[in-house]
């Protein structure tokens, strides 16, 4: 159904996510990375001339090249699979059991709906079991989600759930904060305000354990 304009600028400002997985099309990498830069390349550059810019410029003449680069080599290569990071996991030898946080991942990502910045910050944690995995790791995976098109209820979601999947358990909970452009530099232009988003599952469905999840975050969240 094809939606007015009312309904598309009440579907942005709402930020409501269609899916858990991120929208792509079944043919999303027929084209290499060098093809595509070179298709947004032209694109961006007829918006920029549909605007009025003099692309005969000298400062605004590499524009549309550095911005195709920039959205297929920096901004969303979490897009394409192949690009995950490898995320190998230890035998859990000590029997540690107990709550492990990484705290303070810094979130880079972009709304789906303006493609506007995302900023912010992530602290993950689980409860191992048979196996843990690499600090640095849990780093890579967030930093791996947020490099798409993002709605931060999705991020959220996407980062616990795989997670979830290599560490074979269900205790896992991630809590997301981040400030939206979009909110502070259109519409309401509220500069001061966030979003935090919370996902978990397993046994941190017991109030005490996300207390001990939250007291730990508490010098981050101050």
């Amino acid at each position: 159904m094809t939606k007015n304009a009312s309904q598309v600028e009440e579907l942005g400002d709402n930020h409501i996510a269609t899916s858990v997985e991120t929208p792509l099309r079944p043919d999303a990498f027929e084209h290499s990375d060098e093809e595509k830069i070179e298709n947004i390349q032209g694109l961006f550059g007829q918006i920029m001339e549909e605007l009025g810019l003099d692309l005969t410029d000298e400062s605004l003449s590499g524009t549309p090249y550095r911005f195709a680069k920039m959205y297929v080599k920096e901004l969303f290569y979490g897009l394409n699979p192949q690009k995950k990071p490898k995320i190998s996991t230890f035998p859990n030898t000590y029997g540690y059991k107990q709550l492990l946080v990484e705290q303070n991942i810094n979130i880079d990502s972009s709304c789906e709906h303006h493609f506007l910045p995302i900023v912010g910050k992530a602290h993950v944690g689980y409860i191992p079991k048979d196996r843990v995995v690499g600090l640095s790791k849990i780093n890579r995976l967030v930093d791996y989600y947020a490099h798409r098109p993002q709605v931060q209820e999705r991020l959220c979601l996407q980062i616990m759930k795989d997670l979830q999947k290599i560490l074979d358990t269900p205790d896992v909970i991630v809590l997301v904060e981040a400030k939206h452009l979009c909110v502070s530099s259109r519409g309401i232009k509220d500069k001061d305000s966030f979003t935090s988003t919370l996902e978990y599952g397993g046994c941190f469905s017991e109030e005490s354990l996300r207390k001990e999840f939250y007291d730990l975050l508490k010098p981050t969240l101050d």
